[in-house]
């Protein structure tokens, strides 16, 4: 089944509404001729007209679906990809959310990543245990020392911070990430020859694109990651690991994001079960909590979506924002900074926490706050090591005045005590943390570009995939 996408309407955007309707329109009908339903993602205002001209096809999901006047009416589907179901003869309440309860992609992207965490983990387990056919094309891409690169950008390069310090812990890898940019860049290979994880959303970036092959012409072992299904990365690696996070229309990446973080994790339980970091009995219990992750992020969506409209509305005049977080925690922090800058336009930086002292700490004041990721994970002598300086830290902020937005366990109140604002986070342990915690971070950015009034799923200047010609 072929679809229009919301795409086809920002190319058309400028051409104005009563030309991009008609063209809408004829695309549509073109496509009905040919026997092919469509879903029409395109502007709220043409929904009735599309079902008014073409009855047989329902273009959900519509404005006021409870008086749609199409005979083909059904709820949007969960993927893209999917035929249409029957007509839906629910009321108004009992309808499942469609992309018109959200009034942007953000947003709805935002809420779909349970679905989009349970389908990627459904690619590569078999109920509780590793899907081996899975994970067979993954077998010797390994560096024999256990050394690994990976080469991404923007959010993408966040999960490979993240994941180095995954690996390191779970797996006892030495890992370096590169700036794909960069390392496509460099005069020679390296002469350890590590394998190269790289890392895209698209799978067409033409940085990381370049790393890929850079790689591969070095005779280095290589591992792809992306979302999009046959695209370059995926085919020209020599493993691949496909994403089933759907279609991702906002140039924000959210949910993408998280499933690459889901899947980093899958793969650093499977070097650890091969290497034998890990015994069974943990492995097993480190699967379970994962399986459990879309349901505990769902309970948790609706109170953080009205707790980071609050504090858009309270920081929304801030000049800029820093973000803070120790081991792991530092690449949420990293991405929680550029989800506010493209959002929201608002200038905000990601550091190590520790390294706030270290020349930043000037920056701080009334209208430069400071976001500090404060979780942790009771059960692991590290993270409590980390909490504990985190701690330390907040308390001379506040010594200091300065204003503090943080995130907590749920039932910590230390932490709160300390924030001039706390969003908790049901806790989980240390190295699946990431994955809960980016979520409110996802959404103060897209608080903040609505209050603003930005156009959050098209900032200005940026695109979905950075392509060369």
């Amino acid at each position: 089944m072929n679809a229009v996408y919301v795409r086809r309407e920002v190319e058309r955007r400028e051409r104005g509404p009563d030309l991009r309707r008609r063209a809408l329109l004829a695309d549509v009908e073109r496509r009905r001729r040919h026997g092919n339903q469509v879903i029409a993602l395109g502007l709220a205002v043409i929904y009735r007209e599309l079902c008014k001209r073409l009855p047989s096809v329902c273009f959900a999901p519509c404005i006021h679906p409870e008086a749609c006047l199409s005979s083909a009416c059904a709820p949007l589907p969960r993927l893209y990809n999917q035929a249409v179901g029957p007509r839906c003869e629910a009321g108004p309440q009992e309808r499942p959310k469609t992309v018109t309860d959200f009034p942007h992609a953000m947003l709805r992207e935002i809420y779909e990543q349970p679905a989009a965490i349970r389908r990627t983990l459904d690619l590569y387990l078999d109920g509780q245990v590793f899907d081996s056919k899975a994970f067979a094309p993954l077998a010797g891409w390994l560096n024999p020392r256990g050394e690994v690169l990976i080469a991404a950008s923007g959010s993408s390069r966040h999960a490979g911070l993240a994941a180095e310090t995954i690996f390191e812990d779970i797996c006892g890898l030495a890992v370096d990430v590169e700036y794909s940019s960069e390392y496509g860049c460099r005069p020679a290979a390296n002469p350890r020859r590590p394998s190269v994880i790289v890392i895209s959303q698209s799978g067409e970036t033409s940085d990381t694109l370049a790393a890929l092959r850079c790689a591969r012409e070095g005779g280095q072992q290589t591992l792809a990651i992306a979302n999009v299904s046959g695209s370059t990365m995926l085919r020209e690696a020599a493993a691949a690991m496909p994403l089933a996070a759907g279609p991702e229309l906002a140039i924000p990446a959210t949910k993408s994001f998280t499933c690459q973080l889901t899947a980093l994790y899958l793969l650093a339980l499977y070097e650890a079960r091969q290497l034998g970091t890990l015994d069974t009995a943990h492995l097993q219990a480190s699967i379970a909590e994962l399986r459990t992750l879309p349901g505990l992020i769902e309970r948790q969506l609706d109170g953080w979506r009205e707790q980071t409209a609050a504090l858009a509305a309270e920081f929304r005049d801030a000049a800029s924002f820093l973000y803070l977080g120790r081991g792991v925690h530092y690449a949420i922090a990293r991405e929680g900074a550029l989800k506010m800058k493209e959002s929201s336009y608002v200038q905000a930086e990601g550091y190590p926490a520790g390294e706030l002292k270290h020349g930043p700490n000037a920056l701080v004041s009334e209208h430069v706050p400071l976001v500090v990721l404060a979780t942790v994970d009771r059960a692991l002598d590290g993270s409590v090591l980390r909490y504990e300086k985190t701690l330390q830290l907040l308390e001379d902020m506040k010594t200091q005045g300065a204003r503090v937005i943080t995130l907590a366990n749920a039932d910590d109140r230390k932490v709160a005590a300390l924030a001039t604002r706390c969003v908790p986070v049901e806790p989980v342990s240390e190295h699946l943390l990431p994955i809960p915690e980016v979520i409110p971070l996802q959404l103060f950015g897209y608080a903040m570009a609505v209050e603003r009034g930005v156009d959050v799923d098209r900032p200005r200047n940026l695109s979905k995939a950075v392509i060369e010609a």
